[in-house]
């Protein structure tokens, strides 16, 4: 009886530890979306060099989704607009199901910058990711 009763406090234990991993998971990865959104939002023709330093931080950070690095790479990348390549990698994130709306709205918007972000689009970041 002893043994049932570890044994739930050692799965209780677990699943706590895990709950907490994933909410911290999910926080770093709505961080980092943040950032992105937020250097989206002030570009002007190419990120700067500090810009670039953040993205790709973000591009290489392993515990981040391969979808949010795609976009930091996407908007590393841009020179006025972003490369025919990141276009396509940002329509396949748009296209993903398993992508939520607020990333394929942010891949739909580095996919349509033209030297900056339209006003309509600083609105839809502003609101996206407070």
């Amino acid at each position: 009886m002893k043994n049932t009763f570890l044994r739930k406090l050692l799965l209780a234990a677990t699943i706590g530890l895990f709950s907490q991993f994933a909410v911290a998971q999910d926080a770093a990865t709505t961080a980092a979306a943040k950032q992105v959104a937020d250097i989206v939002a002030s570009l002007n023709h190419f990120p700067s060099d500090a810009d670039k330093a953040t993205l790709g931080a973000i591009s290489g950070n392993a515990q981040l989704p391969q979808g949010l690095r795609d976009m930091a790479t996407a908007v590393a990348n841009i020179q006025h607009a972003a490369t025919a390549e990141d276009k396509a990698t940002l329509a396949a994130i748009q296209a993903s199901d398993t992508v939520p709306d607020a990333g394929k709205a942010l891949a739909g918007i580095i996919a349509g910058i033209n030297h900056t972000a339209s006003a309509d689009a600083k609105t839809q970041l502003a609101q996206l990711f407070p």
